[in-house]
C-alpha cells in the first residue's frame, strides 16, 4: 500500500479489539452529488432503519463499543459521537443526510448502511505515514470555524489521526480535519473502515468490497485495491 497506516501500541493496548480496513483508489472521477450519488443515500437510510428496526443507532452493539471505546481516552461519547453514529442519528432525523460530492457521498451510504465509521482522504494531501495514535494535545489539527480557516489542538490523551503535518482526524473518527479531506477535484484517496469487536472481520470486508464495488461504478479507469483487515 502506497500509503502507509500504522496503529500504535498504546491505542491497541487502550482498546483491544480494534480492526481497519483500507480501500486505495487512484485515477477516480469526483464531482458534485447527482441523483445517482443522492439516491444511494436514500438506499442507504433504508437498510439503516430495517438494521436498527426501531431501536437508536447508539443501542447497535458495534456502536455501544464505539462509546465504550470512546469513553476510555475521555471523551463524552454522548456529546461527541463516533462519525458512523453520529450520520445515523441525522439520517434518521428530519434533516437527513448532507450531499458533498460525489466520493463523500459514496462512503457516507457505507457508513449509514453498515453502521461502520467511514473515512476519506486526499492522499496528494498527506504527508508521510498516517498513524493513530494518543495526541500530546500540540498537534496542530487544521478545521473551519465560523465559516474561516482555523488550527485547533487536540486533548492530551485524545486518539488522533495524524501524519507528520498535524491531526488529521480529531477524537479517533469524530471530525474530520480541512487539509486532507475530499474535494470536488480529488483523485487519489484512501478511504479508511474502522471497526471493533463484536464487528467480525468478514463484515468489515465485505463493506470495503461494497464501496470498492461503487467506486469502480463511478471511476472504471480508476485503480483501486481493497486491503486487508489489519
Amino acid at each position: 500500500m502506497s500509503q502507509t497506516l500504522i496503529v500504535s501500541d498504546e491505542v491497541r493496548t487502550l482498546v483491544p479489539g480494534f480492526s481497519h480496513l483500507a480501500v486505495e483508489a487512484h485515477g477516480l472521477v469526483n464531482g458534485p452529488s447527482n441523483a445517482d450519488s443522492s439516491a444511494l443515500l436514500d438506499e442507504a437510510v433504508r437498510r439503516l432503519t430495517v438494521r436498527l428496526d426501531g431501536r437508536a443507532p447508539h443501542e447497535d452493539p458495534h456502536m455501544a463499543a464505539w462509546r465504550a471505546a470512546y469513553s476510555a481516552f475521555g471523551a463524552k461519547p454522548s456529546r461527541t459521537r463516533n462519525s458512523a453514529e453520529a450520520l445515523a442519528k441525522r439520517a434518521l432525523s428530519d434533516a437527513g443526510l448532507p450531499r458533498i460530492n460525489l466520493l463523500v457521498d459514496l462512503y457516507n451510504a457505507i457508513s449509514v448502511a453498515r453502521l461502520i465509521p467511514v473515512g476519506g482522504e486526499d492522499t496528494a494531501c498527506v504527508v508521510g505515514p498516517m498513524r493513530l495514535v494518543r495526541a500530546t494535545g500540540d498537534e496542530p489539527f487544521a478545521t473551519a470555524a465560523g465559516g474561516e480557516p482555523a488550527v485547533e489542538h487536540p486533548e492530551p490523551g485524545e486518539v488522533v489521526w495524524r501524519d507528520e503535518e498535524g491531526v488529521t482526524c480529531r477524537r479517533w473518527n469524530w471530525r474530520q480535519g480541512t487539509r486532507t479531506r475530499l474535494t470536488g477535484t480529488s483523485t487519489d484517496a484512501l478511504f479508511l473502515l474502522e471497526g471493533l469487536a463484536p464487528l467480525a472481520p468478514d463484515e468489515l470486508e465485505a463493506a470495503g468490497a461494497e464501496l470498492a464495488e461503487w467506486l469502480r461504478k463511478l471511476s472504471p479507469a480508476a485503480r483501486i485495491t481493497v486491503h486487508p483487515v489489519r
